[in-house]
């Protein structure tokens, strides 16, 4: 190979063409927040879907079974929806535990368990689940649990799916499924309306602290989640990704980055993203002193809902 060949190779390598790319993920299927009506969890499902389709986004979901089991045929058929949509469905465990603090071979078994149904509906449109996403982002204090689950993950066919861009969806959903629920929809148009404010601006912060990172930008793994906000804001994100000339690809193409690559030997008891946990492999410092912070009104109601009584997942 000539010198000037291999200059090319290495050019190509350092700028792929998933840069300007992202995935949207969205954890907590069927429908994340409130305990809801499978007929109104049906219109939640049905309104994001719809806005995923008309703007071209090829999603995917990430499923906690313990949700089906009030209604079993009512959520198995909104999940089915998602498929049907031609989105894809992943594992987000059965019943949402950390990894933080349930011993790792009880993880291992929800984990396990977290597909039953799932899986059923896959091989029905020819696919198998392949992609799981960790509660909390909590993937094990200790590098020695982490492996532990890690190995069970590839037995089983798993890669994770990790997070390189969020906007605190679901503290915003929270407080927006709370004002709807009280019929006040003044205040739920001023929740939807801070965060889209805030989408806009966190957004260019990952691009920015991937790009100190990196020294270029990958293809970005977003996090959101199956909420009743997401389903009355898809197309003002949807948006705010073309404006910002991120177009949207499945998490099958975002992953081939190289990026997703390289080593993270993080463990420990924080939920970080992997942007983060490069950092911290690298010893590296993100941008923290720009990064934008959600309302405070919004953190504090989301705390005090969250500190209220115990409500199904």
């Amino acid at each position: 190979m000539s010198k000037r060949a291999l200059i090319a190779l290495i050019l190509l390598a350092a700028s792929p063409v998933h840069a300007g790319s992202v995935a949207l993920t969205f954890d907590d299927l069927p429908v994340f927040g409130r305990t809801k009506p499978v007929a109104d969890g049906a219109a939640i499902t049905r309104k994001l879907l719809a806005g995923l389709q008309a703007n071209h986004i090829h999603a995917i979901g990430f499923v906690n079974e313990s949700q089906l089991e009030d209604d079993p045929a009512g959520r198995t058929a909104l999940l089915a929806r998602w498929l049907d949509a031609g989105m894809d469905l992943g594992n987000h465990t059965f019943s949402h535990p950390s990894l933080d603090t349930l011993p790792v071979d009880d993880y291992i078994a929800d984990a396990a368990k977290g597909d039953a149904v799932t899986r059923v509906l896959d091989a029905a449109h020819g696919n198998v689940p392949r992609w799981f996403r960790f509660p909390f982002l909590e993937t094990g204090p200790t590098l020695a649990i982490r492996d532990r689950f890690a190995a069970w993950l590839r037995s089983d066919g798993y890669r994770v799916a990790p997070v390189t861009m969020e906007n605190s969806d679901d503290i915003f959903a929270m407080v927006y499924d709370e004002d709807i629920g009280r019929g006040d929809k003044r205040a739920a148009r001023k929740v939807r309306r801070e965060y889209i404010a805030f989408s806009r601006r966190i957004i260019p912060w990952y691009r920015s602290a991937a790009r100190m990172l990196l020294d270029r930008e990958p293809a970005y793994v977003f996090l959101l989640h199956a909420s009743r906000l997401n389903a009355d804001s898809i197309g003002a994100l949807a948006g705010i990704l073309r404006h910002e000339h991120l177009r949207p690809v499945s998490l099958d193409t975002a992953m081939t980055d190289p990026a997703y690559s390289l080593p993270d030997t993080y463990a420990g008891p924080n939920g970080d993203d992997w942007l983060e946990r490069w950092a911290y492999t690298q010893k590296k410092d993100l941008p923290w002193d720009v990064l934008p912070v959600p309302p405070g009104g919004i953190s504090l109601e989301a705390a005090r809902l969250d500190s209220g009584p115990a409500k199904e997942p």
